[in-house]
């Protein structure tokens, strides 16, 4: 019988960095003959946490996989730099240290993928998470709404490099996709990537704003034609955010573009997901509609902030046969 740390190196895949995604000119043809459907897209949705689960050892070890998917978020109106510090211990322990104890894991080095903050906390974030090697994602572009005015969305970007930022969340201008101006949102997404220069660019859909899955699809192939290097469904601000049809239909995005391009996008759910559960479903999402390539930090997010709370949970459920209170895990 394998042991659970047997069970989680088999999870532990090995990949070379990538390349980035550099884009491509705007293909018109391609956008205008995007078409979905809608009932197979819903019907195929609702298998995804039906048709097989996985169990004991192996959820264990893909909860601990979860962890190492996350960007740990804080964008409330009443952070502080106080809160965006204890965030920050989090995301350098973000399991504790009895629970990897017990699961055989002492010893291995858990960390969430990022730590994602308004401008205002970058270099605090910065600071204290010196020396551990994850990267600080900065929203900008006038989050959530994206209505700034231009040179003021491209000069927060830059002033987030500036400050340390290795990852930008962007929102885009939902109007250019609900008026069908597609130039208007390859040209804007470009703009960003290029003030951005080395940092990713993670670019936010508002999926939930957008209508149709036509236009999250229509959205989500405009903008990877423009350079984003993720696409990322919400702010976590609209009413509907992280759903599996809309990160289906991205998801197909996502591997059609590669298909044509050769070029790789990750993906980012992000708004909604608080529950083990329903992390485990996003993962057997991606893992069957990309492949296993695209269960890597590098390719998947999770946008989470009281996900990995329930995470915990589930983890000394395993050990000990019993749930805890929410309060005997520290701040996530």
């Amino acid at each position: 019988m394998h042991s659970f740390s047997d069970r989680c190196e088999a999870l532990r895949d090995t990949f070379e960095e990538r390349p980035r995604n550099p884009g491509i000119p705007l293909d018109l043809g391609w956008v205008r003959e995007i078409r979905i459907n809608r009932s197979a897209v819903e019907r195929r949705a609702a298998t995804i946490g039906t048709r097989r689960s996985v169990k004991t050892a192996w959820q264990a070890g893909w909860l601990l996989r979860a962890i190492t998917l996350m960007d740990l978020t804080t964008l409330q109106g009443d952070d502080t730099a106080g809160r965006v510090r204890r965030l920050c211990a989090k995301a350098r322990q973000p399991v504790r240290g009895d629970l990897l104890d017990a699961l055989g894991m002492a010893g291995e080095r858990i960390t969430v993928a990022a730590v994602c903050v308004y401008h205002s906390f970058v270099a605090t974030a910065v600071e204290a998470l010196a020396g551990s090697g994850i990267p600080v994602a900065a929203v900008s572009t006038g989050f959530p709404a994206g209505l700034s005015p231009m040179h003021t969305r491209l000069a927060e970007i830059d002033a987030s490099v500036a400050d340390g930022a290795a990852e930008i969340d962007i929102v885009i201008t939902r109007a250019h996709v609900l008026t069908g101006n597609w130039q208007a949102l390859y040209d804007e997404v470009k703009a960003f990537r290029a003030a951005a220069g080395d940092a990713h660019l993670k670019a936010i859909l508002g999926t939930g704003d957008l209508g149709t899955l036509r236009d999250v699809a229509r959205a989500s192939a405009v903008a990877m034609m423009a350079g984003a290097d993720f696409v990322k469904t919400s702010t976590g601000k609209e009413s509907v955010n992280a759903v599996l049809p809309v990160g289906l239909v991205m998801a197909r995005s996502i591997r059609d573009y590669h298909e044509r391009t050769g070029h790789i996008v990750g993906f980012k759910p992000a708004g909604g997901i608080r529950r083990a559960k329903e992390s485990l479903d996003w993962m057997a999402m991606m893992k069957e509609e990309l492949g296993d390539r695209w269960v890597q930090p590098d390719l998947f997010r999770f946008g989470a902030s009281s996900l990995l709370t329930d995470i915990e949970r589930q983890l000394e459920h395993f050990v000990t046969g019993r749930y805890s209170a929410a309060h005997r895990h520290p701040m996530a």
